[in-house]
């Protein structure tokens, strides 16, 4: 009897960049998680990002590629690695890749031992990642239902700046629910208050997070996972990482860069002393303060073809387990992984140094 072989299929459709680095990725994420765990509940967010940060940059060094951070810990002057602009790996091989990582997103989630932090990146060819600056980035990421909604109804699409009963309504009709069923992930900042406010009026519900959207992001685009939609203004990085996997899933982000000052509300006269501040170098990274408004969508934050993404729990959340350290420096960690041929792999793995003194056990 013949059959679909799906996965033969999605496996040869595979770019190189997925087939070659993919399954190493994952041992970059997990490595940095394990390294950021050690430091989980003891309240120096510093400290258990920058081993997180060491644990990643050596770990990346290893594979054969040409790879340039896109999206990373800062510039050059305010990381001493994995900075913007850093040559990472052995620079052998032909494969040329732009990375965007964040070692610990959610460093106060880890210093804490709160839900929600991990280790995440993604890679894509030479130009496949949007080069951004180190600022906010105000957004709406929604699942692939809703995309194919607005495909069959592109009068009624998502709009970064229409009202939040506009947008929800469009959502609740794409998941052929009612308003009052949705759950809205936002971050907890005054800055979000109104908006806040305005979701609640329409009767959907809201969660809260007091820090690490990125996941929830991720989550509108697992069916299951309770998160319907994430709005608001975070970190620039993360909506990229966000907007990756929302390429490989089928999902969609929209934003548009803000200054820090801007988004907070704050005074005419601090507005003014940043844009003094960012705006010469944000000009050589071809962001203007015409264009700095412009809507950005999925593909232009993520134009890449071969894309891939990974990410491992810290501190347990919705979508991944955290990391649980036992013996002797042994570890077992929960990761996601996923590439543009749309193969996604949950994998549950275990560090074992001594399999004597801790041998493997079905728990």
């Amino acid at each position: 009897m013949s059959h679909k072989k799906t996965a033969e299929a999605m496996i040869k459709c595979a770019g190189p960049i997925e087939s070659a680095l993919l399954p190493r990725l994952l041992h970059v994420t997990e490595a940095a998680a394990i390294a950021a765990s050690y430091q989980m509940g003891r309240g120096d967010k510093h400290y258990a990002d920058q081993v997180s940060v060491e644990a990643m940059r050596r770990t990346l060094n290893y594979l054969d590629m040409k790879g340039i951070i896109k999206i990373g810990e800062g510039e050059r002057d305010e990381a001493p690695m994995l900075y913007i602009g850093e040559h990472v790996g052995t620079w052998e091989g032909d494969l040329e890749v732009d990375i965007a990582v964040d070692p610990l997103e959610g460093t106060n989630l880890a210093a804490n031992g709160t839900p929600g932090a991990i280790s995440v990146m993604a890679m894509a060819e030479r130009g496949g990642l949007f080069h951004g600056p180190d600022i906010y980035m105000d957004k709406i990421v929604v699942g692939p239902e809703v995309v194919k909604y607005e495909r069959k109804h592109p009068e009624d699409s998502i709009n970064l700046d229409a009202p939040v009963r506009d947008n929800l309504e469009i959502v609740a009709k794409a998941l052929n629910r009612n308003i009052d069923e949705l759950v809205v992930v936002i971050l907890d900042r005054p800055r979000h208050e109104a908006k806040i406010k305005e979701i609640r009026e329409t009767g959907a519900r809201v969660n809260l997070i007091t820090d690490g959207d990125l996941m929830p992001g991720v989550a509108t685009a697992i069916r299951g996972s309770g998160v319907h939609v994430v709005m608001g203004a975070g970190g620039s990085g993360e909506a990229v990482l966000t907007a990756a996997a929302m390429k490989i899933l089928g999902g969609k982000i929209l934003a548009r860069l803000v200054l820090p000052t801007v988004a907070n509300g704050k005074s005419e006269e601090a507005i003014a002393k940043e844009k003094a501040e960012k705006m010469p170098r944000l000009e050589k990274m071809g962001i203007t303060e015409k264009n700095m408004g412009d809507v950005l969508d999925t593909n232009q934050l993520v134009p890449g073809n071969d894309v891939i993404f990974s990410a491992t729990g810290v501190t347990p959340g919705t979508i991944l387990k955290g990391v649980n350290l036992f013996g002797e420096g042994d570890a077992r960690v929960h990761s996601l992984t996923m590439g543009s041929s749309g193969v996604v792999k949950f994998t549950d793995t275990i560090y074992i140094h001594d399999k004597e003194a801790t041998p493997l056990r079905f728990v």
